[in-house]
């Protein structure tokens, strides 16, 4: 299952992430999150437009009976790692791993 939110100033949109709810055999069926794409415009940022859409998100995921939520972010992007453990995500409890197809 798939959520997309956005935020919107001045009916332009300025701020997005999705939310995809993942079935899962594991954890007594219970099913897991992933966000992904995390966007906000630069000139909007530092408003609490994408922690509102992340609390959103964590929110709609609680709600939907997962028992985790996962993200990933690009290893050099630290200001982002730093948003995302003052939201309390762990960014030491996992390693993620990338395989792209070739173009």
């Amino acid at each position: 299952m798939l959520h997309y939110f956005v935020a919107k100033v001045d009916g332009l949109v300025v701020a997005t992430c999705n939310l995809t709810v993942v079935p899962n055999l594991t954890y007594n069926l219970q099913p897991y999150a992933v966000i992904e794409n995390v966007v906000t415009h630069a000139n909007y940022r530092r408003r609490g437009l994408g922690r509102l859409l992340m609390e959103t998100a964590v929110s709609t995921a609680w709600d939907l009976g997962c028992y985790k939520v996962m993200l990933m972010s690009g290893a050099g992007r630290s200001e982002a790692h730093r948003f995302y453990e003052s939201m309390g995500f762990d960014g030491d409890s996992k390693k993620g791993f990338c395989l792209y197809r070739s173009r």
